[in-house]
């Protein structure tokens, strides 16, 4: 009998465990379109059937929770939900996913990580106990931090995640000592690298990238062509023309440009007239436009997840800060030599201990390419 009621408890862990998985499955397909809102996966299993699932939709809004019941109907009556993030308790566009729930007759509760928001934060969890429904916490908890680490890094510090990709040789450069660069990496990188775009809010670049590869910064995978990050642009000086086709093509694509406080009134007038949102942020204790707070500016614009994807200098400098989160490194099998243009400018670093550190978390091949993922070191 013992061995019976431990081996049903097995079962139904290794179901709960599924069942979760599942939701984060959903919840990653929210990435990069619902921001500021987190990506949330729900899953509504009744009688050992799943009956119901959903994600946030684009924009943030509905809810998963809201999909998922939507979608199971009056099956959602004494039903397990797993979810993904701590439900909404607040009143705001929409009514509090919490009600929705308890509403709906759900009797059971998982959920992986706990909400930071302030108008959540424990409150969804004790409105849903105080309806007599049993809820658990923690399970797939990790998973789901690392899922929404930039909602996370949004509520709780300000600023965005920042992921840093680098196409490069096996020695670290992106063009040879002439400045040639196309194509370092192969077409399945590239690929890769429109997806990694389709997952972010926003990508940025410094100006010396903008002015001389002149990039789109689109999603141009079929499919996914819709999805429009936020293009963003650090360029203190000014730099880029008015002919550029981040300039050109401002009212297609929302893109963004971030300058000093001090930077020339007529010139940012043509870009705002051009379509482009001005960002101007301080300069910090050096005198050069602080990136710390740029992340700050484009947070307040809703974005959670950045992805950076040049220049060297830009690369450099949110290193030495320790702001690059996230580091997707696409090496192709062949070397340049010192005389090429490095991926990273210098540190300035004199020793090893100052060096910025990663854990490496996935390598795989991208055709003839390898593609490694790195998490900063904490």
């Amino acid at each position: 009998m013992k061995q019976s009621k431990s081996l049903c408890r097995a079962t139904s862990a290794a179901l709960d465990l599924d069942h979760m998985r599942g939701a984060l499955a959903l919840a990653g397909r929210g990435l990069g379109q619902v921001a500021p809102n987190p990506a949330v996966g729900c899953v509504l299993v009744a009688a050992g059937r799943v009956v119901g699932r959903g994600w946030t939709q684009v924009g943030g809004r509905p809810h998963a929770e809201t999909e998922a019941l939507a979608r199971a109907g009056t099956a959602a009556k004494g039903a397990t939900a797993y979810v993904t993030l701590e439900p909404c308790a607040h009143h705001g566009l929409t009514p509090p996913c919490v009600e929705a729930l308890v509403a709906a007759g759900i009797t059971r509760c998982l959920i992986a990580l706990e909400d930071p928001d302030d108008r959540v934060s424990g409150r969804g969890i004790e409105g849903l106990r105080a309806a007599g429904i049993d809820v658990e916490v923690g399970l797939c908890r990790d998973e789901a931090a690392e899922l929404n680490r930039g909602y996370l890094l949004h509520r709780t510090a300000r600023r965005p995640l920042v992921t840093l990709k680098l196409a490069t040789s096996l020695d670290g450069r992106i063009a040879t000592g002439s400045g040639e660069s196309r194509w370092i990496t192969g077409p399945l990188s590239r690929a890769r690298g429109h997806l990694l775009r389709a997952t972010h809010d926003a990508i940025l670049v410094g100006s010396g990238t903008a002015v001389a590869d002149n990039p789109r910064l689109d999603v141009r995978l079929p499919g996914l062509t819709e999805r429009a990050p936020l293009r963003v642009l650090l360029d203190g000086r000014l730099r880029l023309p008015l002919t550029h086709d981040l300039v050109a093509r401002a009212a297609e694509q929302r893109t963004c440009i971030v300058t000093r406080v001090d930077a020339d009134v007529l010139r940012l007038a043509a870009y705002s007239e051009a379509g482009l949102e001005v960002v101007q942020v301080e300069a910090d204790d050096f005198g050069n436009m602080s990136l710390t707070k740029a992340l700050g500016a484009l947070a307040d614009l809703g974005v959670t997840r950045l992805l950076v994807e040049g220049g060297g200098r830009v690369a450099a400098a949110l290193l030495q800060l320790g702001l690059v989160d996230r580091l997707v490194w696409f090496r192709a099998a062949m070397a340049i030599g010192g005389d090429g243009v490095s991926a990273v400018a210098s540190l300035g670093l004199e020793r090893l201990e100052g060096c910025p550190r990663f854990n490496l978390t996935e390598v795989q091949h991208s055709g003839a390419d390898l593609v490694e993922c790195y998490r900063r070191m904490d």
